[in-house]
């Protein structure tokens, strides 16, 4: 079940390059925006509750896609950007096995702890 979820994953990364590459935009600036949306990490500066909740909403392919289809449907290829950089990041997170957070910790997410407490993951 764990390398069917990362195929998904991969599909969902090469679907969002493909609509990268027909958006009115340089083929670099996708790779250039690529880590953009880890700066809702900044919200755990409030605390993990909200750290959280920042990092979900910029990482959750719900609004990616809704930040795309508005896009489309606004005719704003701005957005279409957005929605596809959120989709491209979100996937490629995933496919690492990053996941959503919970409010217990960073390290807290959907798909199992990561960090350096992870069983199996040397600490350099």
């Amino acid at each position: 079940m764990k390398m069917l979820l990362k195929i998904e994953e991969l599909a969902e990364a090469l679907f969002a390059l493909v609509v990268s590459a027909h958006l009115p935009y340089a083929w670099w600036v996708l790779p250039a925006a690529f880590l953009l949306p880890d700066l809702s990490m900044v919200g755990y500066v409030a605390g993990p509750r909200v750290g959280a909740w920042c990092y979900n909403l910029a990482h959750h392919k719900a609004v990616a896609l809704a930040v795309g289809i508005g896009g489309w449907w606004l005719d704003q290829p701005g957005w279409q950007l957005m929605g596809t950089v959120l989709l491209f990041h979100s996937a490629f997170d995933r496919l690492l096995g990053y996941g959503l957070k919970y409010v217990t910790g960073f390290g807290d997410t959907h798909l199992g702890r990561v960090g350096a407490s992870h069983p199996g993951v040397a600490v350099v």
